[in-house]
């Protein structure tokens, strides 16, 4: 369905590598990209399966960008405010999470679906993550998350892999020195008992946690390095220090690791 612009456009800040988003009236429109027509499908899907933390699609405008519905509400922003990293806003974080992963396995992707390539889990997927829930991408209102945005990245995944992604910006796993002033003083391993006991992950993905979150990190460093010689939003990534962060954030578990496992298991 093709729909005509007639309003205001209002640029739309705070994501990593994605240019061109605006607000018009209450719709979103971004740039297509081929995985596009894969990603409005599961989008289509959590509708159908009553899953409301999620934009709804609304088709396409007169420019060939895909319409979204409009979804209010605070994300990205920094220096992060209190509530952003409570206890409550954490567990809200893993219920919704387990809330989405619950829709999406019953989704079926389209036969010729193409997804954004990415790091991912060695294991068979179980279903489409969103894989990319980052700080910029929930959306907190009355001071706790509700829904997710930028679903670019979605890829088939397992839960696990979706969790520790998450828990990679959220607990968070990285050094101090590339966290957010409200972040530094986290008790990281009792945040991550918290999300996985409101999520509901069972004792062998705990186990196997913070394994799956070191290969992730030296996944995401290739994956990003070859990205960002391709220029655009990676490249500038690149620039601002992200492989040299991810570096980082893997020492930084090396030398906690220990410490951390005993929260989880």
């Amino acid at each position: 369905m093709f729909v005509a612009t007639s309003h205001e456009e209002i640029p739309l800040l705070g994501g990593d590598v994605t240019e061109g988003v605006v607000r018009v009236g209450e719709t979103v429109r971004r740039p297509t990209r081929p995985s596009t027509p894969s990603v409005h499908a599961l989008l289509r899907h959590l509708e159908a399966a009553g899953f409301d933390g999620a934009p709804r699609v609304m088709g396409v405008d007169e420019r060939g960008r895909e319409i979204l519905t409009y979804l209010d509400g605070e994300s990205g922003l920094r220096p992060l405010p209190p509530y952003a990293v409570t206890d409550g806003a954490l567990a809200a974080l893993a219920g919704l999470l387990r809330r989405f992963h619950d829709a999406a396995a019953t989704f079926r992707p389209p036969p010729d679906a193409i997804w954004e390539d990415g790091s991912n889990d060695d294991r068979a997927p179980e279903l489409v993550g969103h894989c990319d829930v980052n700080l910029d991408n929930v959306l907190f209102r009355d001071g706790l998350p509700y829904a997710f945005i930028d679903f670019d990245l979605a890829r088939p995944t397992t839960r696990l892999f979706d969790v520790v992604t998450t828990l990679r910006h959220w607990a968070p796993l990285a050094d101090p020195l590339d966290l957010d002033p409200a972040q530094r003083d986290l008790a990281v391993g009792p945040r991550l008992r918290l999300f996985c006991d409101a999520y509901g992950l069972p004792p062998r993905d705990r186990r196997r946690l913070l394994d799956l979150a070191r290969l992730r990190f030296s996944r995401s460093y290739a994956i990003m390095r070859t990205r960002a010689a391709a220029g655009g939003g990676w490249a500038r990534l690149w620039a601002e220090g992200a492989g040299a962060r991810i570096r980082r954030a893997g020492a930084w578990l090396d030398a906690h690791q220990d410490e951390l496992h005993v929260h989880l298991v």
